[in-house]
Protein backbone atom coordinates (compact mmCIF):
# COMPACT_ATOMS: atom_id res chain seq x y z
CA UNK A 1 0.00 0.00 0.00
CA UNK A 2 1.24 3.43 -0.95
CA UNK A 3 1.74 5.79 2.03
CA UNK A 4 -0.25 8.52 0.23
CA UNK A 5 -3.32 6.25 0.39
CA UNK A 6 -3.15 6.18 4.19
CA UNK A 7 -4.87 8.78 6.37
CA UNK A 8 -3.34 10.20 9.57
CA UNK A 9 -5.15 10.04 12.89
CA UNK A 10 -6.21 13.71 12.70
CA UNK A 11 -8.06 13.18 9.43
CA UNK A 12 -9.69 9.99 10.68
CA UNK A 13 -10.94 11.72 13.84
CA UNK A 14 -12.26 14.77 11.99
CA UNK A 15 -13.98 12.73 9.28
CA UNK A 16 -15.41 10.04 11.57
CA UNK A 17 -16.41 12.21 14.52
CA UNK A 18 -14.68 9.84 16.95
CA UNK A 19 -12.07 11.00 19.44
CA UNK A 20 -8.52 9.70 19.01
CA UNK A 21 -8.92 7.72 22.22
CA UNK A 22 -11.94 5.91 20.74
CA UNK A 23 -9.99 5.17 17.56
CA UNK A 24 -7.14 3.68 19.63
CA UNK A 25 -9.68 1.66 21.66
CA UNK A 26 -11.31 0.23 18.53
CA UNK A 27 -7.88 -0.65 17.19
CA UNK A 28 -6.98 -2.41 20.46
CA UNK A 29 -10.30 -4.30 20.28
CA UNK A 30 -9.48 -5.47 16.75
CA UNK A 31 -12.33 -3.58 15.09
CA UNK A 32 -10.03 -1.50 12.89
CA UNK A 33 -6.40 -1.72 11.82
CA UNK A 34 -3.70 0.90 11.58
CA UNK A 35 -0.34 0.92 9.86
CA UNK A 36 2.64 2.63 11.45
CA UNK A 37 4.70 5.31 9.79
CA UNK A 38 8.47 5.32 10.12
CA UNK A 39 8.02 7.53 13.18
CA UNK A 40 5.47 5.16 14.75
CA UNK A 41 2.41 7.29 13.97
CA UNK A 42 -0.84 5.56 13.10
CA UNK A 43 -1.98 5.64 9.48
CA UNK A 44 -5.32 4.24 8.35
CA UNK A 45 -6.70 2.95 5.08
CA UNK A 46 -9.71 4.94 3.83
CA UNK A 47 -11.92 1.88 4.34
CA UNK A 48 -11.53 2.41 8.10
CA UNK A 49 -13.97 5.33 7.75
CA UNK A 50 -16.67 2.89 6.61
CA UNK A 51 -15.90 0.56 9.49
CA UNK A 52 -16.11 3.46 11.94
CA UNK A 53 -19.47 4.53 10.49
CA UNK A 54 -20.64 0.96 10.97
CA UNK A 55 -19.36 0.96 14.56
CA UNK A 56 -21.25 4.20 15.25
CA UNK A 57 -24.49 2.80 13.82
CA UNK A 58 -24.09 -0.54 15.59
CA UNK A 59 -23.40 1.20 18.91
CA UNK A 60 -26.47 3.38 18.47
CA UNK A 61 -28.55 0.25 17.85
CA UNK A 62 -27.17 -1.17 21.08
CA UNK A 63 -24.76 -3.84 19.86
CA UNK A 64 -21.96 -4.63 22.26
CA UNK A 65 -18.29 -4.51 21.28
CA UNK A 66 -18.33 -8.29 21.01
CA UNK A 67 -21.35 -8.22 18.68
CA UNK A 68 -19.79 -5.46 16.58
CA UNK A 69 -16.58 -7.49 16.31
CA UNK A 70 -18.57 -10.54 15.18
CA UNK A 71 -20.45 -8.52 12.56
CA UNK A 72 -17.29 -6.87 11.24
CA UNK A 73 -15.73 -10.33 11.06
CA UNK A 74 -18.27 -11.13 8.34
CA UNK A 75 -16.68 -8.56 6.03
CA UNK A 76 -14.17 -9.70 3.41
CA UNK A 77 -10.55 -9.24 4.43
CA UNK A 78 -9.11 -9.30 0.93
CA UNK A 79 -10.99 -6.34 -0.59
CA UNK A 80 -12.91 -3.18 0.24
CA UNK A 81 -16.44 -4.10 1.40
CA UNK A 82 -19.21 -3.43 -1.09
CA UNK A 83 -22.73 -2.16 -0.50
CA UNK A 84 -23.91 -5.78 -0.75
CA UNK A 85 -21.45 -6.81 1.99
CA UNK A 86 -22.74 -4.09 4.31
CA UNK A 87 -26.35 -4.99 3.50
CA UNK A 88 -25.73 -8.66 4.27
CA UNK A 89 -24.36 -7.99 7.74
CA UNK A 90 -26.89 -5.28 8.58
CA UNK A 91 -29.70 -7.81 7.99
CA UNK A 92 -28.57 -9.53 11.18
CA UNK A 93 -29.77 -6.46 13.09
CA UNK A 94 -33.41 -6.91 12.13
CA UNK A 95 -34.34 -9.37 14.87
CA UNK A 96 -32.31 -7.40 17.40
CA UNK A 97 -34.14 -4.18 16.53
CA UNK A 98 -37.52 -5.92 16.70
CA UNK A 99 -36.67 -7.21 20.20
CA UNK A 100 -35.57 -3.76 21.34
CA UNK A 101 -38.67 -2.07 19.93
CA UNK A 102 -40.93 -4.58 21.69
CA UNK A 103 -38.99 -4.17 24.95
CA UNK A 104 -39.20 -0.37 24.72
CA UNK A 105 -42.93 -0.55 24.08
CA UNK A 106 -43.39 -2.76 27.17
CA UNK A 107 -41.23 -0.35 29.17
CA UNK A 108 -43.28 2.62 27.99
CA UNK A 109 -46.51 0.95 29.08
CA UNK A 110 -44.99 -0.04 32.41
CA UNK A 111 -43.71 3.46 33.10
CA UNK A 112 -47.16 4.92 32.64
CA UNK A 113 -48.63 2.66 35.32
CA UNK A 114 -45.64 2.81 37.66
CA UNK A 115 -45.22 6.57 37.59
CA UNK A 116 -48.99 6.87 37.87
CA UNK A 117 -48.98 5.09 41.23
CA UNK A 118 -47.16 8.03 42.80
CA UNK A 119 -44.50 6.20 44.80
CA UNK A 120 -41.75 6.55 42.17
CA UNK A 121 -39.83 3.79 43.96
CA UNK A 122 -39.85 0.14 42.97
CA UNK A 123 -38.21 -0.66 46.32
CA UNK A 124 -41.38 0.32 48.18
CA UNK A 125 -43.87 -0.37 45.40
CA UNK A 126 -46.41 -2.94 46.56
CA UNK A 127 -47.63 -3.41 42.98
CA UNK A 128 -44.50 -4.18 40.95
CA UNK A 129 -41.96 -5.13 43.59
CA UNK A 130 -43.82 -6.28 46.68
CA UNK A 131 -41.37 -7.13 49.47
CA UNK A 132 -38.48 -5.97 47.27
CA UNK A 133 -38.34 -9.39 45.58
CA UNK A 134 -36.36 -7.95 42.65
CA UNK A 135 -33.33 -7.45 44.90
CA UNK A 136 -32.91 -11.24 45.03
CA UNK A 137 -32.28 -11.25 41.25
CA UNK A 138 -29.16 -9.09 41.60
CA UNK A 139 -28.08 -5.47 41.17
CA UNK A 140 -29.42 -3.06 38.61
CA UNK A 141 -32.81 -2.46 37.07
CA UNK A 142 -34.06 -6.03 37.29
CA UNK A 143 -37.54 -5.20 36.01
CA UNK A 144 -36.23 -3.88 32.69
CA UNK A 145 -36.35 -6.33 29.77
CA UNK A 146 -32.99 -8.06 29.21
CA UNK A 147 -32.56 -6.41 25.80
CA UNK A 148 -32.58 -3.01 27.50
CA UNK A 149 -30.39 -4.02 30.43
CA UNK A 150 -26.73 -4.43 29.60
CA UNK A 151 -23.89 -4.98 32.05
CA UNK A 152 -21.84 -1.96 33.00
CA UNK A 153 -18.81 -1.72 30.63
CA UNK A 154 -16.38 -2.19 33.53
CA UNK A 155 -18.09 -5.49 34.41
CA UNK A 156 -18.05 -7.02 30.94
CA UNK A 157 -15.83 -9.98 30.40
CA UNK A 158 -13.49 -10.25 27.47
Amino acid sequence: MDAKDLLPMGEITSRSGFAASAIRYYEAEGLIEAHRSGGGQRRFERSVLRRLAFIRAASNVGLTIEEIRDELGRLPGNRTPTKADWHRISKHWGARLDEQIAALQRLKGGLDSCIGCGCLSLRSCAFSNAGDWAAERGPGAQLLPDTLRRPHPSRRSG
